[in-house]
């Protein structure tokens, strides 16, 4: 080391410089690639989940690219999106609301619920929960049928007084040793339907050019172990 002339010094700190740019160069080159991948990823996911919600209307847009953010505590908070059916006049003919009911066993649960413009829900799917597993995770879609029983309601199917589980006099079926977990999805999906008949007005009126993308995917299902036998 003590034999080193300056000139050596400065050829390999020149020589390391250039191994760092290189090598800073192919990490952002490597994280352009798999950022546009997750990107994506991230589209196909928010597309395969609207669709499903979707199917049974005669659409003509990518929903996925047609999009706001909702604010309101009717839908749990927010901001959360919402993405719109049109069809090929751009009149809006479905909408796909995330919800959350902040009054699960164990948190919130996250919703997906879909409405045709005449306020007739196609469809229910949870996209996140942490319900306690082998009781609360029933409102899974692969799990139960029981989501699918909100399939074709309405504000008026059934009556205000049947938007309940059967515990509370409702119509709505609750799962053995947990009634918290679907009492808080069958609220939910109540308050959705109300805000968007408070809404239904401005929500069909939304064109096309006042919506934007949103390549965020919906939140994933998680689950704890909590003990909801006892409530």
């Amino acid at each position: 080391m003590g034999n080193l002339k300056p000139r050596d010094i400065l050829l390999a700190t020149a020589l390391l410089a250039g191994f760092a740019a290189a090598g800073a160069g192919i990490v952002a080159l490597v994280q352009d690639s798999t950022e546009a991948r997750i990107a994506e990823n991230r589209m196909a996911v928010n597309r395969n989940r609207i669709a499903e919600l979707t199917g049974e209307l005669d659409y003509h847009n990518d929903p996925v690219h047609d999009t706001i953010d909702l604010n309101h505590d009717l839908l749990g908070g927010g901001p959360l999106p919402v993405w719109f059916a049109r069809d090929a006049e751009d009149e809006v003919v479905g909408i796909v609301f995330s919800a959350i009911a902040p009054d699960g066993y164990s948190g919130n649960i996250h919703l997906l619920i879909g409405v045709d413009r005449d306020g007739e829900l196609q469809g229910v799917r949870v996209s996140a929960h942490r319900e306690t597993p082998g009781l609360g995770d029933a409102i899974e879609a692969e799990r139960s049928d029981w989501i699918r029983g909100f399939d074709g309601r309405s504000l008026g199917n059934p009556p205000a007084e049947g938007w309940h589980v059967r515990k509370d006099g409702g119509v709505f079926d609750q799962f053995t040793g947990a009634t918290i977990t679907p009492r808080a999805v069958v609220r939910a999906v109540y308050r959705t339907l109300e805000y968007f008949d408070h809404h239904r007005d401005e929500l069909l009126a939304t064109r096309p050019e006042e919506t934007g993308s949103v390549t965020e995917p919906l939140p994933t299902s998680e689950t704890n172990g909590d003990d909801e036998a006892s409530r």
